[in-house]
């Protein structure tokens, strides 16, 4: 932090260190944010980073008074949204998509909800800020077994919340999106985007190593409809997971910016902080120019992740089709932002009649970013596009992925070596099917000759054929 720079100086966060944020006594915190303030002299923004900072500080908002400038919340909000049980019902109520969850009251219905779900299920602890440390449970974990749901549901006292179990949706390479936006009054955006995470860390389970600006309709209205319908003012982060449909399925909301949030930067640098920076001081907020295609990549999460799901980074993607559930509206060469619209983002309407794929399939190619072609919707990065990259570097801050990255490395170097001593080739599996596979005879009247006998083994077998 003391490199940044962005950083003009750091003030003592409240004594007891965790304790002080907790929700339900946020006296320390209200009493370290008092003496911050007097030694500022003057109001100053206050963004809370994080989930448990942003449920504290919506508890001790009314009693700061005029010292910080904070974006006004319904009472109880963020803790709401935060918490994956209420979640679940907001989504029930206002018909957004979501996975299917189940909040057991006891561990036979955890056991019989685990079956009924179908294995493997998703459990999650309804507030994971209130996990004690060093008690080994984890926010989100996959579980394999009903037994294995029942423990875990006996460990509701010691979690000090309740345990949901949720249908698992399997992940792919064009599976996890998100969506972050900053909202004034009203849940009216000033800027917002939808991105989809290309490598995570942990692999297909983690915060986004690389991540790219794409638009998405559906994504993006169902980001925007949660906001107007909360009457959010503030940052939000929304993680998204497309089911085997299509569908997209809101997995997580966080009332607080993301760790991507500067992916969507737009032309003249503007993000989301700096957004929500100027509409608290009264400031007017420039009309954002979207850069769709920038590309946020966290190097040593992307390195350890691409290691060990054995990918690249940057796949060579000119275009990425659309589920045929995502309906895109089709591009016109007079359609511009109406007023108050935010970059990317449809203007909280559906589709016209002339914006159904059928309507739009005789679009001519080349296809614009958002559009629909001849054979289905597409999705184009401009060229242009693509070189911009916001990268971060954690390795500062969080030593053990880096850490982890050079031994991933040095492990495959030794795998090889070994290979190397056996003369024993990478592909020595595919080379030894293929001298036994007898090969395939054409339709004919006579007689196919009688396959080839294998060859002998060999005094020694070969460990790739045996295994």
């Amino acid at each position: 932090m003391g490199r940044s720079r962005y950083l003009r100086a750091v003030h003592q966060g409240p004594d007891g260190g965790s304790d002080g944020l907790d929700p339900d006594a946020p006296e320390a915190l209200l009493e370290c944010l008092a003496g911050v303030s007097e030694r500022i002299g003057r109001p100053a923004v206050l963004v809370a980073m994080d989930d448990l900072s942003a449920i504290a500080v919506a508890r001790i908002a009314p009693r700061l008074g005029e010292r910080f400038r904070i974006p006004h919340q319904p009472d109880g909000l963020p803790a709401r949204v935060a918490d994956k049980a209420e979640l679940s019902r907001l989504c029930a109520r206002w018909d957004i998509p979501h996975p299917e969850t189940v909040i057991p009251a006891s561990g036979a219905e955890a056991a019989e909800a685990a079956w009924g779900l179908g294995l493997p299920t998703v459990a999650k602890w309804s507030r994971p800020w209130l996990l004690p440390a060093g008690s080994g449970l984890r926010s989100t974990t996959l579980v394999h077994s009903a037994a294995e749901a029942r423990r875990l549901y006996e460990r509701s006292d010691e979690a000090g919340c309740r345990l949901l179990l949720q249908r698992f949706l399997p992940a792919g390479p064009d599976t996890d999106w998100f969506f972050h936006g900053a909202f004034t009054r009203g849940g009216h955006p000033l800027l917002a985007g939808s991105g989809r995470k290309e490598l995570s860390w942990p692999v297909r389970t983690g915060l986004t190593a690389v991540g790219r600006w794409l638009p998405d309709p559906a994504v993006e209205e169902a980001g925007l409809r949660i906001a107007e319908r909360l009457g959010y003012q503030g940052i939000l982060d929304l993680d998204f997971r497309r089911d085997e449909r299509g569908c997209f399925r809101l997995v997580d909301f966080n009332p607080r910016p993301g760790a991507q949030f500067r992916l969507f930067t737009d032309a003249a640098g503007l993000d989301v902080v700096q957004a929500m920076y100027l509409d608290l001081t009264g400031q007017r907020v420039p009309e954002p120019v979207p850069r769709p295609g920038r590309v946020f990549v966290a190097e040593n999460y992307a390195l350890l992740a691409a290691v060990r799901g054995r990918q690249l980074p940057f796949r060579r993607e000119p275009s990425a089709r659309l589920a045929p559930s995502r309906r895109a509206p089709a591009a016109r060469a007079d359609a511009g932002p109406g007023p108050g619209a935010a970059p990317g983002v449809p203007a909280g309407r559906r589709p016209g009649p002339d914006e159904t794929p059928a309507a739009a399939a005789a679009a001519p190619a080349p296809v614009p970013v958002g559009a629909v072609g001849p054979a289905g919707p597409v999705r184009v990065v401009p060229q242009r596009e693509r070189g911009r990259v916001e990268a971060a570097w954690f390795a500062t801050d969080d030593p053990k992925p880096f850490l982890a990255m050079l031994a991933a490395f040095l492990g495959r170097g030794a795998d090889k070596g070994a290979r190397v001593l056996r003369r024993v080739p990478a592909h020595g599996r595919r080379t030894a099917r293929a001298v036994v596979r007898a090969p395939r005879q054409r339709a004919s009247g006579l007689t196919p000759p009688a396959p080839a006998a294998p060859p002998a083994a060999a005094a020694e077998p070969d460990e790739l054929l045996t295994r």
